[in-house]
């Protein structure tokens, strides 16, 4: 018998009225728990050992079934909300309702439009940056609200999927991003309980498209376009903004938008360092080459008071806007007769520089300011006059050795002979 209360103590849930403090404090362990409000009965919040902190509404229908279904995640919903949801479905059960099964069908029978301003409310606006919720809200009513909308979420197969990516065959770019957008639509349709676990049509094709990388950009067109870039203005070069803008997007292996919003108060001259509060990845810093030092101070004796490194000339006060520097840029490869590729290309060229200099790996990430190794290798390109090299390196040392091997063989045919 007292093993019996020592078991039913160990498997009891904690029953206690929860609170903010209570529930931030509320630490993972190796097995998921649950911590029960005594505020109002049946509202469980689940903690994951992945540190996931649910709430859940435990209550048995007039019936008798047993339903448990999530509230929301903590922090989206505060336990103020989920107390006022958890009253409000117990209120519905007292009348006879269901409201588990309700919202199940509801969600079923939901078509995928209406889900995607769902999506889009929820997860784009709160995760995604400015320029991605401008980009994916165009995506999504262009073509896969257009497309596959009337479709319901909870029928959707990789069929409908796969037909609806060969109409974009013609566009693979488009395919590229349109196909990420929709697996993590459906990564969160099973998160929120719009489809069943472990049903999400993307899965497994991702390798059928490819996103095209831009070109690399070659060593004589690079002897070309630098040419150009450090020519003057006044004796036919490019306008010294826009010159000091692509130079230093090849100093820092940067993106465009982080040269083209470069403020001055990010510059740490003394260490030797500059510290963008945001990009693409987040907050990350580089280091200042003597290169990069040399261009800053160019650009410093032009600055006249703008917050800015590289500033729109019409307003110092605003960065160079995003277009008329592309235009720039596409102006900059026609004088120097090189092929045409985007503002990324520079930062492949970078990459690439980078790659094949001997640094190790995880400098040259450091470098780029990449986090995972696969998308750093992703911007290194294998450029043919290396291999060309690699090719008679190896030959001439596979000759070197042979005739090594054929002159001490020759030796010892001597000293046996003798």
């Amino acid at each position: 018998m007292w093993l019996l209360v020592q078991r039913f103590k160990v498997l009891k849930m904690p029953t206690l009225k929860l609170t903010k403090r209570i529930l931030d404090a509320a630490a993972p362990k190796a097995k998921a728990y649950e911590l029960r409000d005594t505020a109002v009965v049946g509202l469980i919040c689940k903690v994951t050992p992945a540190g996931r902190k649910t709430f859940m509404l435990q209550y048995r229908t007039c019936d008798g079934r047993r339903r448990k279904p999530a509230l929301g995640l903590y922090g989206e919903l505060t336990i103020q909300q989920a107390r006022a949801i958890a009253q409000r479905w117990l209120a519905e059960v007292r009348s006879g309702a269901d409201p588990s099964r309700a919202r199940a069908i509801l969600r079923a029978s939901m078509p995928l439009r209406q889900y995607a301003e769902y999506y889009y409310a929820k997860w784009t606006l709160v995760r995604n940056k400015e320029n991605t919720q401008k980009s994916y809200r165009y995506l999504l009513d262009k073509y896969i609200i257009r497309k596959i909308g009337s479709h319901k979420v909870a029928s959707i197969t990789r069929r409908d999927v796969e037909d609806f990516l060969d109409d974009l065959v013609s566009t693979p770019g488009v395919a590229y991003v349109v196909l990420i957008i929709l697996n993590s639509m459906f990564n969160r349709a099973e998160e929120w309980g719009f489809r069943s676990q472990n049903t999400n049509p993307c899965k497994g094709i991702t390798t059928m498209i490819k996103k095209k990388r831009p070109r690399l950009i070659r060593q004589d067109e690079m002897v070309r376009l630098m040419d150009y870039l450090e020519l003057p203005e006044g004796q036919g070069g490019a306008p010294l903004a826009y010159s000091l803008a692509m130079r230093l997007q090849f100093a820092f292996a940067a993106r465009a938008s982080e040269i083209l919003q470069l403020r001055w108060t990010w510059i740490d001259f003394d260490r030797r360092r500059i510290e963008w509060p945001d990009s693409k990845t987040g907050p990350m810093w580089k280091p200042i080459s003597n290169e990069a030092r040399n261009l800053l101070d160019i650009a410093l004796s032009r600055a006249g008071g703008s917050p800015f490194v590289v500033s729109n000339s019409n307003d110092p006060a605003q960065p160079i806007q995003y277009q008329s520097y592309r235009r720039a840029w596409k102006k900059a490869l026609q004088v120097s007769c090189v092929e045409y590729v985007g503002t990324h290309g520079i930062r492949h060229r970078a990459a690439t520089d980078i790659a094949n200099s001997g640094v190790p790996i995880k400098v040259g990430m450091a470098l780029t300011a990449h986090r995972q190794l696969s998308i750093f290798m992703a911007y290194v390109h294998l450029e043919e006059s290396m291999v060309y090299e690699a090719a008679d390196h190896v030959a001439d040392y596979r000759l070197a050795r042979l005739s090594a091997a054929r002159l001490g063989s020759g030796k010892g045919r001597e000293s046996r002979e003798m």
